[in-house]
């Protein structure tokens, strides 16, 4: 069983989110492989390329018995538009809170036009049918990524 450390947790936790697809409780994403992937923003130029590559790439994460969840700490109305918009059909996760994105400690001091704000860094998870963690990528950059995950996944085989 994996080690559980504040900035890796071991499994997926007993916590309901609200989503674009609907409220469900994390736990009820045991049985097939999940990934979560937290960005920045909706709607933003980073963050849209990220969207687009996942949702491109998606058939192949679904044969692969993967589901992907989009985590940021928009609204689900802003997640609405990001949907709509960009043609996303995976679900969004709407973390206003920050709840979740506290339990995978992804929310870090950035710089931003010269000032320290609190932000997202940019980081995916992938949970196993049990719901424990089998691998942890952070600080990555939006192009490229979700090919770079497929590929790690497809080399486990």
């Amino acid at each position: 069983m994996p080690v559980s450390t504040p900035e890796q947790p071991a499994a997926l936790p007993d916590l309901t989110v609200d989503s674009t697809q609907g409220s469900f409780n994390l736990q009820t994403l045991q049985g097939h492989y999940t990934l979560l992937y937290f960005y920045p923003k909706d709607l933003t130029a980073g963050c849209t390329t990220q969207a687009q590559d996942f949702r491109d790439l998606l058939p192949d994460f679904e044969k692969l018995g993967i589901k992907i969840y989009g985590v940021s700490r928009d609204s689900l109305k802003s997640h609405d538009k990001f949907t709509l918009k960009e043609n996303i059909p995976f679900a969004l996760i709407s973390d206003p809170n920050e709840t979740l994105c506290r339990y995978f400690d992804v929310i870090k001091t950035k710089n931003m036009y010269g000032k320290q704000v609190q932000g997202i860094e940019r980081s995916s998870f992938l949970f196993d049918q049990q719901g424990q963690l089998v691998q942890s990528w952070r600080k990555v950059k939006a192009a490229g990524h979700a090919a770079m995950l497929l590929n790690f996944i497809q080399q486990q085989g």
